[in-house]
C-alpha cells in the first residue's frame, strides 16, 4: 500500500454532478454564467427567488424566536429573575461558540439589569460543558438562574445536582441531545425532539442570539439592540464550522457587515494586532481571529475572552487582545514543536509508516494542542490519527478523522480500555490509564483496519465545474465573490481546466511553493500552489496539464489581478 504522506501523493478528483436542465432554467432567469447557475443548482437554490434569497440575504427572512420550543418558557423566566431581583449566571464553554455566547449574553443582559455576572469553566481543572466547580461558584455566590450556552444539553447529572440546592437553568445548546434531557426551566435547541424551530443549524451564539432576540422583544427594545451582537455571531458560526446556509448565512453575512463597518470592540483590537487592513471575510475570522481566541482557552484562562468581547473602550480591548495574542503564539510554538516530533516519529519507526492509523503518545506534549497537531498529522499522512500526553494520572488525547471514516465510532470500539470518550463523526476525545496505552494503540489499528474503506485514504477534491481560462473574466468573478460569506454546504468553488500548457515562466518559490504561469487557447494566467514545489518537473515537462484550482484576487503594489489558488495538477489524458 502507498503511504507517502499526502504532501506531493496523488488524490482522487471527483466532479459533482449537476442537473443541466434545472441550470439552464435558472439561467433563463438570472442571465449570470451558466457555470455559476449550475453551481447554484447543485447547493440546492434552483429558482429565481432562492437564488435571489442566497445573493440578497435579508435580516426580515430571520425566523421568529417564538417558534423554538420553551422559548417562552425561557422569556418568562429571566424576566421574573429581573423583577425579582435574583442573581443571573451566565456559562458558557471555553470555545470561540462559547466564549462569543456569553459575551453576547452578558452584555446584553448587563444593558437592563444589574446582577449578572458570567462564568467559564477552566480547560483543564474542570473540562468541558458545565461543571460542578461552576455551579458551586453559582451557590455560593447567591446565584439562583444559570444561562448555560453552547453547553448543557448533556449534562444531566450536573442540571439535578443545581435543582436540589435552588438553581434554576435554562440551557441553550446546539449539540445533539441524549435520549434523556436535563432537568432545566427551559431548553433551546432546534434538535431536540418536538422543537418546531425550521432551521436546525445554529450554532450556540445563534441559539443564544434567539434567546437576547426574544428578550429584546419582549422589553420592547428596538431591533439594533439584538442586532449590534451579530459580528461575535458571525465569529462563532466561522470558528464552529456549521452550515453557511439558511439562516446563518444571513447572520453572518450582516455579522461581518457590522465587523467591517463598527467592530465590537475585540474584534478591533484584534485584527489592529494580527495585521489585518484588508475587509474583514469569513476566512480572517476562522484563520486569524479564532485562533487567538481559542487559544485563551488551550494555554491559558478562557474568561481572557469574554473580558476581551464586553470591553467597553479599545484600550482595554488591546490589553486583553495583547493576552490573547501571546497565548496564541505560544500555542503555534507548541503545535510546530509538537508537530515536528511527532512526524520524526513515525518517519522512524517502519511499523509506524505502514500503519492505517496513527497513535502516538508522549506524557511532555502540551494538552492544549494535542487536537491540532492530530489535525496537522492527518494533513500529512491522511488516516485517523489520536494524539495521546500526560494529564494528571491519566492520559487524555484527541482524534481527528479523514473524509467519510466515523472516528468517534472506532474509539467507540475501543471503549473497554478507556476511562472516558466523546465526540462526534469527525473528532473525539478520550482519556485512558497509562497502562492501557499499548493495548489501546494495537486495538484501534485493528479497528480501522477491519473497517475503513481503501478509498478513504486517499484524499477527494471535489470540483464543482469545469470551465476555461477564457471563462475567468472580471464580471465572473465579482459574481463569485457573492457566494460570500462562503463555509460548509456553500464552500469556495473549485474549478478544473484542462489541457493546460506552462508559459515557460512557471517556476518554484521560497523552496516549497510552485508560482504557476500556464495557458489555454492563447489566455495565460498566473497562480500560486502552496506547498506543490514537488509537481514542478509535471508542470514544466512540455506536455498539457489538468489544474484544479479556486479563483482569487491577487493585489500587488495597488494593482488588482485575478490568479489562481492551485490545489492539484496532473498531466492531461490523452
Amino acid at each position: 500500500m502507498d503511504t507517502q504522506p499526502t504532501i506531493g501523493r496523488s488524490k482522487r478528483w471527483r466532479l459533482a454532478p449537476v442537473n443541466r436542465e434545472k441550470a439552464a432554467s435558472l439561467f433563463q432567469g438570472l442571465r449570470i454564467h451558466p457555470t455559476l447557475c449550475a453551481i447554484l443548482v447543485q447547493r440546492g437554490l434552483e429558482t429565481f427567488d432562492a437564488a435571489r434569497d442566497f445573493f440578497r440575504p435579508q435580516l426580515g427572512d430571520l425566523h421568529s424566536p417564538w417558534l423554538m420550543k420553551d422559548m417562552d418558557k425561557a422569556v418568562s423566566r429571566v424576566l421574573q429573575a429581573m423583577q425579582t431581583g435574583e442573581k443571573i449566571l451566565v456559562f458558557g464553554d471555553y470555545d470561540v461558540d462559547g466564549t462569543t455566547s456569553v459575551a453576547c449574553m452578558y452584555k446584553f443582559l448587563s444593558k437592563q439589569y444589574s446582577h449578572v455576572d458570567f462564568y467559564i469553566p477552566h480547560r483543564y481543572r474542570e473540562g468541558y460543558g458545565v461543571s460542578k466547580a461552576g455551579i458551586d461558584f453559582a451557590r455560593d455566590g447567591g446565584f439562583s438562574l444559570i444561562i448555560s450556552l453552547d453547553c448543557g444539553i448533556k449534562s444531566v447529572s450536573l442540571i439535578q445536582y443545581a435543582k436540589e440546592i435552588g438553581i434554576d437553568f435554562i440551557v441553550c445548546d446546539h449539540h445533539l441531545p441524549d435520549e434523556e434531557i436535563p432537568a432545566a426551566v427551559a431548553i433551546l435547541n432546534p434538535k431536540q425532539a418536538g422543537c418546531l424551530y425550521p432551521f436546525k443549524e445554529l450554532c450556540g451564539c445563534g441559539v443564544g442570539f434567539k434567546l437576547i432576540s426574544a428578550l429584546a422583544e419582549k422589553l420592547q427594545l428596538p431591533p439594533e439592540s439584538a442586532y449590534q451582537y451579530l459580528d461575535l455571531v458571525a465569529t462563532a458560526i466561522a470558528a464552529d464550522i456549521v452550515s453557511m446556509s439558511g439562516e446563518n448565512r444571513i447572520l453572518a453575512y450582516y455579522g461581518l457587515k457590522k465587523a467591517n463597518e463598527n467592530p465590537n470592540t475585540g474584534i478591533r483590537a484584534l485584527s489592529q494586532l494580527s495585521g489585518l487592513i484588508t475587509p474583514i471575510y469569513i476566512n480572517n475570522l476562522v484563520f486569524m481571529i479564532a485562533p487567538r481566541v481559542n487559544a485563551a482557552g488551550r494555554m491559558d484562562e478562557g474568561r481572557k475572552a469574554v473580558q476581551l468581547f464586553v470591553s467597553e473602550t479599545v484600550e482595554e480591548a488591546m490589553g486583553w487582545a495583547e493576552q490573547l495574542h501571546a497565548d496564541n503564539s505560544s500555542r503555534r510554538e507548541a503545535d510546530t514543536t509538537i508537530t515536528e516530533e511527532a512526524l520524526a516519529l513515525i518517519e522512524g519507526d517502519e511499523t509506524l509508516i505502514n500503519r492505517l492509523s496513527t497513535v502516538l503518545y508522549q506524557p511532555h506534549w502540551h494538552k492544549g494542542v494535542v487536537g491540532i497537531v492530530a489535525s496537522r498529522l492527518v494533513d500529512h499522512y491522511y488516516r485517523p490519527t489520536i494524539v495521546l500526553t500526560q494529564s494528571g494520572d491519566y492520559v487524555a488525547g484527541s482524534a481527528r478523522s479523514v473524509t467519510g471514516f466515523n472516528i468517534y465510532e472506532a474509539v467507540h470500539q475501543c471503549k473497554d480500555l478507556l476511562l472516558g470518550y466523546g465526540g462526534h463523526f469527525y473528532a473525539a476525545g478520550m482519556t485512558l490509564a497509562p497502562g492501557n496505552v499499548e493495548a489501546f494503540c494495537k486495538k484501534f489499528e485493528e479497528v480501522v483496519s477491519n473497517s475503513i474503506h481503501p478509498d478513504l485514504l486517499i484524499p477527494e477534491i471535489v470540483i464543482d465545474a469545469e470551465i476555461n481560462f477564457s471563462d475567468i473574466t472580471p464580471s465572473f468573478f465579482r459574481i463569485l465573490q457573492q457566494f460570500e460569506p462562503m463555509g460548509p454546504d456553500n464552500l469556495q468553488p473549485v474549478f478544473v481546466t484542462r489541457r493546460v500548457l506552462n508559459t515557460g515562466y512557471s517556476k518554484v518559490v521560497k523552496e516549497k511553493h510552485l508560482r504557476f504561469s500556464v495557458r489555454q487557447n492563447g489566455v495565460s494566467i498566473s497562480g500560486i500552489g502552496f506547498g506543490m514545489a514537488d509537481k514542478i518537473d509535471i508542470l514544466t515537462s512540455g506536455a498539457p496539464v489538468d489544474i484544479v484550482y479556486r479563483i482569487d484576487e491577487n493585489e500587488w503594489n495597488g494593482q488588482k489581478n485575478l490568479q489562481l489558488r492551485v490545489i492539484d495538477v496532473k498531466l492531461s489524458e490523452s
